[in-house]
């Protein structure tokens, strides 16, 4: 397993290669040719950045049947499963990485809210591949907080206030090649408690799955981030609340959450 990640250091941005508490800085990208240089920073002296800026930015909906089940619950509405991925956009202007706010913007509701994801990676160009050949184009796997309103989301005709937000789409620390959802577990505190724990892998459709289904009709580029769903009921943020979120072999996600008003 590798553990790659992006930090800023002295002003300036570099791929590196994470060896215990130091980060080996790279000469390229994990997506095209690369070597590692003699440059070795302390994790604590440098900068975590969003992993990876994609060309393309796909999320999955309703993909764990706990999620869907829970959430029809609170819509007062039979619970609906899906015979193909629904699969949509995020916007690059949401991503912040470990470490930054999450800003509950001025006007939000009450119903303010985290979603615990795993997010692949695409290493290889993917057109029109099968959901078997489609894990060879996963590079590796990071993580993501799906951050949600509500009541944006439900009473508006898109996402772009409830999911795509300034600070929405926390992702990072690390991307972690060589492992597989099957061996993962996610684990959400909220302010140091478990709120949420699930087999990351038990997903209604799979990584395969999702990817191909993109390739039938959209390019996926290197670089590109395809996030994965959720299998929980989130709980509702206030300002003043941290999110840890955990995904065996890859890292913790952390971040603190924030009154727009505040700032």
């Amino acid at each position: 397993m590798t553990l790659w990640c992006r930090f800023a250091i002295n002003g300036a941005s570099h791929f590196g290669i994470v060896d215990d508490e130091y980060v080996v800085r790279v000469d390229g990208s994990p997506f095209e040719k690369y070597s590692e240089t003699d440059d070795r920073f302390p994790l604590g002296d440098v900068s975590m950045l969003v992993p990876v800026m994609p060309g393309t930015f796909y999320a999955i909906g309703s993909n764990y049947s706990n999620h869907v089940v829970e959430r029809s619950k609170v819509r007062g509405t039979p619970p609906k499963f899906y015979d193909r991925p629904r699969v949509g956009y995020r916007a690059n202007s949401a991503l912040v990485p470990t470490g930054a706010d999450i800003v509950k913007p001025r006007g939000s509701g009450p119903s303010f809210q985290y979603e615990g994801e795993l997010v692949a990676v695409i290493g290889r160009t993917a057109r029109r591949v099968s959901p078997q050949e489609a894990w060879d184009f996963i590079f590796g796997w990071t993580i993501g907080n799906d951050v949600t309103e509500r009541d944006w989301q439900k009473n508006d005709p898109t996402n772009l206030r409830g999911k795509n937000a300034d600070s929405f789409k926390p992702m990072g620390p690390y991307i972690a090649t060589g492992i597989h959802p099957s061996h993962m577990t996610t684990t959400v505190r909220i302010n140091g408690e478990v709120a949420h724990e699930f087999d990351t892998g038990n997903m209604l459709f799979d990584a395969g799955e999702v990817i191909s289904a993109i390739s039938e009709t959209n390019t996926l580029s290197p670089g590109d981030v395809v996030w994965l769903g959720t299998d929980e009921l989130p709980r509702n943020l206030v300002p003043g609340d941290r999110v840890d979120i955990s995904i065996s072999g890859i890292g913790t996600l952390s971040n603190n959450v924030v009154s727009e008003d505040a700032e």
